[in-house]
């Protein structure tokens, strides 16, 4: 016996099968779809830039993946632990009439904060764009770095 379920999707009263998940699943992404203006199939950049976080005993290292932006379209700042990095990635436009197949290059304004581990010195901050890849170098405030303690 099959009724019709909240979603239109038939379904039988003892025991769905596994067709029956699928049409569900494709008119929920459906419904999501109508509330978005990303295709839930479609695949982001995720979070960027990507972003690793170091440190020695003087200072902490911040890289990050920065393709395709320009030294000149980056705003650096940095707090007592956090340093901020904002700009704008831009990308050529492509013809009025091309299809995409795949998009997954965004280009637009960007802002992610991350939080260092630590105290820095704010005054003593440098960074460097080589090749795509941003690396910031931010010493760590004094009362940070480890003390060595003798022992009487």
């Amino acid at each position: 016996m099959i009724y019709r379920t909240l979603f239109g999707a038939p379904s039988r009263r003892f025991g769905s099968s596994f067709a029956d998940l699928e049409g569900m699943r494709r008119q929920m992404e459906r419904l999501f779809e109508t509330y978005s203006d990303r295709p839930l199939g479609r695949a982001g950049a995720g979070v960027f830039p990507a972003v690793n976080i170091t440190e020695d005993t003087d200072a902490y290292y911040v890289s990050a993946e920065l393709p395709g932006v320009n030294s000149a379209d980056l705003d650096l700042n940095v707090t007592a632990n956090q340093l901020t990095l904002a700009g704008e990635r831009k990308i050529s436009e492509e013809a009025a009439d091309a299809r995409y197949h795949r998009r997954e290059r965004e280009a637009g304004r960007f802002s992610r904060a991350v939080a260092l581990p630590g105290d820095i010195d704010p005054d003593n901050v440098k960074a460097r764009l080589v090749d795509g890849v941003l690396t910031v170098t931010i010493a760590k405030a004094e009362k940070a770095k480890p003390r060595q303690i003798s022992v009487q």
